[in-house]
């Protein structure tokens, strides 16, 4: 079993691990995943002297562990946005309604060889009821300017090969990519802007000394900064007090078939990415080997054998059975953040210090975005036209049963899908 789709990657990159004290630098990155790259990448292009220390190596995290979608959306449509935020609610809906932009502009400026497709995205539902509910999600992204068409039964047949959907909408701003080959790729583009970038150099003491902000890893290395961005996502641990106990750590599980570019020709043919509007979504694409991957969720353990992936199996035969018997190539796991508002959460715990996290499984897109307005604001010193709400750590109630609570999400959000 493969836990990594490591073997379809475009490139490889291997950074070596911090063994001294550094020069200051400007801001400190820990992380390098889609926030930790795109923020010392911004940085750095605006002239700022960037450090990035990555526990692993760069998308070692759920930024190369992950189904590749780029949607450029969030879990609430934009009136539910509106709702909720008030007049913060349209600069959100903007940067992320930009973010698939700026993750295409980033692979055409640095000629990052990450497969990038670009064809939309289906969103789809089993249930002929929830149908109103894509339709209306469609009429307010339309209704602020980007390129959406509603699809019915019959439309949808064409798009994806099966009859089995009833209706949703095509998001014509959505694509696919290599995502492991996608994150190295951000990682050199930032190297050759400037930014310094380690692997292998988990920072285990954060304090402050002064002027600087100084970490400390577990190489013996030390990095001073005037500003540390935590971009741990769903890999944090704990290093700042309490982060890790803000959100749910939940696994994406994911197959990809060996390539059948004949056999499976009929689905998405035109090359757009699938997501289902259940309550437990599942998500689908092809690469251009013709591999069929779908991914959806798992229990809270990581999978260590090719029997816990038996469950994404059985959908994709269930959506396409004359694929069966599958023959599945990789199988692997990354973890998800999942935050209680299904919104991605700013936090400033200290001055000079910015958390972000929380993609809620869209990170692809809303964290490149993320990192650009990072860069923005620090270089600026102002929150001002800031997108994101920037709140308070703020624990999830009884965090220490998330096993719990996510294996009992899991039953219960199947059985009301099957009652559906």
């Amino acid at each position: 079993m493969s836990s990594l789709w490591e073997a379809t990657a475009t490139d490889r990159l291997l950074l070596p691990a911090l063994r001294y004290e550094r020069q200051p630098y400007d801001v400190l990155l820990v992380g390098a995943g889609y926030t930790g790259l795109s923020s010392a990448l911004h940085l750095a292009r605006a002239g700022a002297r960037v450090c990035v220390l990555e526990a692993r190596q760069p998308g070692w995290g759920a930024s190369g562990r992950n189904g590749g979608q780029v949607n450029p959306s969030l879990r609430h449509d934009p009136d539910q946005l509106v709702a909720m935020l008030k007049d913060r609610a349209e600069p959100l809906i903007h940067a992320i309604g930009g973010s698939a932009d700026l993750v295409f502009e980033l692979i055409e400026r640095y000629g990052i060889d990450c497969q990038p497709v670009r064809q939309g995205w289906l969103q789809v539902s089993y249930n002929e009821a929830q149908v109103p509910l894509l339709h209306r999600r469609a009429q307010q992204w339309g209704a602020r300017g980007y390129p959406v068409q509603m699809l019915d039964r019959q439309q949808l047949l064409q798009y994806t090969g099966t009859d089995l959907f009833r209706g949703g909408w095509l998001d014509q701003r959505a694509g696919s990519l290599q995502p492991l080959s996608y994150v190295r790729g951000l990682a050199r583009a930032a190297q050759a802007e400037g930014a310094v970038i380690f692997g292998g150099s988990a920072v285990v003491h954060l304090q402050r000394d002064g002027a600087y902000w100084c970490a400390d890893t577990a190489t013996g290395g030390r990095v001073r900064a005037s500003q540390v961005v935590l971009a741990t996502n769903a890999y944090s641990d704990g290093l700042w007090p309490g982060l890790s106990r803000t959100f749910l750590a939940a696994n994406s599980f994911i197959i990809a078939t060996r390539p059948m570019p004949q056999a499976a020709a009929h689905i998405l043919p035109d090359g757009q990415t699938l997501s289902t509007a259940q309550r437990l979504m599942v998500y689908l694409r092809k690469d251009p080997s013709g591999r069929v991957l779908l991914g959806g969720r798992g229990h809270f353990a990581d999978p260590v054998r090719s029997e816990d992936f038996a469950h994404i199996e059985k959908a994709l035969t269930t959506l396409y059975p004359e694929l069966a018997p599958l023959d599945v190539e990789y199988r692997w796991a990354g973890r998800v953040a999942i935050t209680p508002d299904a919104l991605p959460h700013v936090h400033c715990p200290a001055p000079g210090v910015t958390i972000a996290l929380g993609y809620n499984g869209r990170g692809i897109a809303a964290a490149t975005v993320m990192g650009r307005h990072i860069a923005a604001w620090l270089i600026r010193h102002s929150s001002q036209d800031f997108p994101f709400p920037i709140t308070s750590l703020s624990p999830v109630p009884l965090h220490g049963l998330q096993r719990f609570y996510i294996s009992a999400a899991v039953a219960w959000y199947a059985l009301l899908d099957r009652l559906q």
